[in-house]
């Protein structure tokens, strides 16, 4: 993650305001456009997008609600779901699942319908790895509708995309594409104290020019300075959680392993001495035979072991 010094230059990417401030306001919808067009590869060319509410009812008073960081429409009619996400959740797959169904049942007319549907991408920038995907290096995911035994497209109007922040690993050297560029600016943005050389594009002009703190008013200063504060609660929050999660992990191996070794120890100690005993038991017993005046063929024969065990019996 980001780690903010003393005084930074620019914005911090992962705090609310600085998401929505450039990529959530039509005044920097020139910054979105040409993330999202960098996002999709030649895939899909957008000129402009529409902003649309981002707070989203069910069709019932009592069903669930939707707040989406970005939200917006392209020139064809597809919508965008843009979302930030600092944190892993347990059920993030299914929110973004549930959330697309929004921008699936908003295309409905009212009266007569076909039910034609224009394309919906859901886009999750995520300053974490997914738990199922730490073993994978790739950072970009992009999932579709496809028939699991043809593997042939199915649906290409529900696209899922997922952006793994900790795994980009580019240097400034290694970038090549719009879209690396675009990766390594976001990753890194709240730490840069001046625009990279390779990000030199008008378009990162522009995005270094809106990120950079000291131009902002006194309002836009204390709302940052609020959002940054939360994202600093938060990384604190987490982070203690894991240490102490660490912690009580390794408190319960050691519980277990000690319960462990004494449950394991006590068992042995058991056996030994069952062992012990049987063996004074059999020993007994074989000299009071051999009193009686029996070999110890004889004896091995009455009491059924075999003769050159009793003789080793003897020689430990």
């Amino acid at each position: 993650m980001c780690i903010e010094r003393l005084f930074d230059r620019y914005v911090n990417f992962y705090t609310d305001f600085a998401f929505k401030k450039l990529f959530g306001t039509e005044i920097n919808s020139d910054l979105l456009i040409s993330f999202l067009n960098a996002l999709l590869q030649g895939k899909e060319t957008i000129k402009s997008v529409t902003y649309l509410n981002a707070e989203h009812l069910g069709t019932q008073e009592y069903d669930r609600r939707a707040v989406f960081d970005v939200y917006c429409k392209n020139d064809k009619g597809e919508m965008f779901i843009v979302e930030m996400q600092k944190g892993e959740q347990q059920f993030f797959k299914d929110r973004s699942i549930y959330y697309s169904s929004f921008a699936i049942r908003e295309q409905a007319p009212k009266g007569v319908w076909n039910y034609e549907l224009k394309g919906v991408y859901t886009i999750g920038i995520l300053n974490f790895c997914f738990s199922d995907e730490k073993d994978n290096n790739d950072y970009y995911h992009e999932i579709k509708l496809l028939d699991t035994k043809t593997k042939n497209l199915f649906y290409d109007k529900l696209t899922f995309i997922y952006l793994e922040m900790p795994k980009f690993t580019k240097t400034e050297n290694e970038l090549v594409t719009l879209f690396d560029k675009w990766m390594y600016a976001i990753r890194h943005l709240g730490t840069l104290m001046e625009r990279p050389k390779a990000l030199q594009e008008k378009v990162f002009a522009r995005l270094f020019e809106v990120a950079e703190i000291a131009k902002f008013n006194p309002k836009e200063r204390f709302e940052y300075e609020d959002s940054l504060k939360a994202y600093r609660d938060w990384f604190s929050v987490m982070e203690t959680a894991e240490i102490r999660g660490m912690q009580k992990g390794l408190q319960k191996g050691l519980e277990e392993g000690l319960q462990k070794g004494m449950e394991e120890g006590m068992h042995k100690g058991m056996e030994e001495g069952i062992l012990k005993g049987k063996k004074e038991s059999l020993s007994n017993t074989i000299k009071h035979m051999q009193s009686k005046g029996l070999s110890l063929e004889n004896i091995a024969e009455l009491i059924g072991e075999d003769i050159n065990d009793i003789k080793e019996f003897f020689e430990q």
